[in-house]
């Protein structure tokens, strides 16, 4: 074991077992809980999440969940959201005409894909930002596990911030990284070696 704690966040909504045993597979110590003083306490908070925006960010309303992300942030804390996770950290989402109000750590909004079969399920290479730790040690044409219809397409937040982008008819943002919080659309633990070393890189940066 490393000794670093990680929670996963349990706000009904995530392939939370699989997150866990990929996170304890690179050595971290995990939990799978709601409970706001472990999620602050950790000292990584991953914010898993799959099907919609809306009845995600209803779930994570519940236990608090936004607010427990924020206070993190602020104080400097890691936290990485992984697939819908990545996408209520952004202002807004927009699904089938329905617009839902995000987590708002960064701004603009998750949109559906303008490509002609959707959702856009399977691997997939992505252009990793310079300097990345999460991506660090990877070659370029590696490929990761994605399944979505809906993603960020546009980055209106901080200039500093290391954006990886993937293609599927048109480009969105396959990763974030921006101080303490980091995000990727794509599934690292369904992600194979690939995955597994970008949640390696995350757990030794924290």
């Amino acid at each position: 074991m490393t000794g670093k704690s990680v929670v996963v966040l349990d706000y009904g909504s995530g392939n939370l077992r699989s997150a866990q045993r990929a996170l304890q597979r690179v050595g971290a110590d995990v939990d799978v809980t709601a409970d706001t003083g472990a999620a602050l306490a950790a000292d990584g908070l991953v914010v898993p999440g799959v099907g919609a925006f809306e009845a995600c960010m209803t779930g994570l309303r519940k236990i608090g969940g936004e607010l427990i992300i924020a206070e993190r942030v602020t104080a400097g804390r890691p936290v990485l959201g992984v697939c819908v996770g990545m996408q209520i950290l952004f202002a807004r989402g927009v699904e089938f005409g329905v617009e839902t109000q995000g987590c708002g750590q960064w701004s603009g909004a998750v949109t559906r894909l303008a490509a002609p079969v959707i959702p856009h399920m399977g691997w997939n290479t992505v252009r990793t930002a310079a300097g990345s730790v999460l991506f660090k040690g990877l070659d370029a044409g590696v490929r990761f596990y994605f399944v979505h219809s809906y993603a960020a397409q546009r980055w209106e937040g901080a200039s500093d911030a290391q954006l990886t982008w993937a293609t599927h008819q048109v480009p969105f943002l396959a990763a974030v990284e921006d101080g303490p919080l980091a995000a990727t659309q794509f599934h690292p633990e369904k992600s194979g070696d690939a995955g597994a070393t970008v949640l390696s890189n995350w757990v030794e940066s924290l």
